[in-house]
């Protein structure tokens, strides 16, 4: 495995040529930019301007030569606090271009939810989020082991098929149970 530290996401978005698919499985993270967004929904008060626009620029770039980019995320109903707001503000990611899926935990078996976040670049390198004990990142595994992607390969098949698009999601589920 190859270290990757936390600021060399955009490289392998660069490398990148056909797709870009995250499995998501946590039902929070500490992103520092997040906390004062996240504190306010909690508090019902209105959103802070929220300054995603790198990532947003970066997935349109990306989309628009013609990678494809999606995600699914594995969630505890009822969702955590965190993905709450996350519903909150993820259709300005598809709007960029992401496919952004969402599978409720219980509707799957444990044993095909893989333990950790990563991505799968060009379904031949696989790139592992490393977080700390608080969960926030400290940087990138970046593998290319032929097991290890075959694993995530299918892992992505399987989820991304069953795995509810976002506009979807939001349209039929209790997406602000608690």
């Amino acid at each position: 495995m190859e270290y990757r530290g936390v600021d060399d996401w955009d490289d392998l978005f660069d490398e990148c040529r056909e797709s870009a698919y995250h499995m998501e499985v946590r039902d929070s993270y500490a992103v520092a930019s997040e906390s004062e967004p996240l504190r306010r929904f909690l508090n019902g008060e209105p959103p802070p301007d929220y300054d995603k626009s790198d990532w947003i620029d970066l997935i349109r770039e990306v989309t628009g030569r013609g990678v494809v980019v999606s995600r699914v995320r594995v969630v505890t109903v009822p969702h955590s606090d965190y993905q709450r707001w996350l519903l909150s503000v993820t259709g300005e990611n598809v709007e960029a271009g992401e496919d952004i899926r969402y599978l409720p935990r219980h509707l799957v078996d444990s044993a095909d939810i893989p333990g950790d976040d990563w991505w799968l670049f060009d379904g031949s390198r696989v790139a592992f989020n490393l977080v700390d004990q608080a969960g926030r990142s400290v940087g990138v595994a970046v593998t290319t082991d032929p097991k290890i992607v075959a694993f995530c390969q299918g892992v992505k098949d399987q989820l991304l098929a069953v795995a509810t698009p976002y506009r979807k999601y939001v349209d039929e589920s209790p997406v602000n149970s608690r």
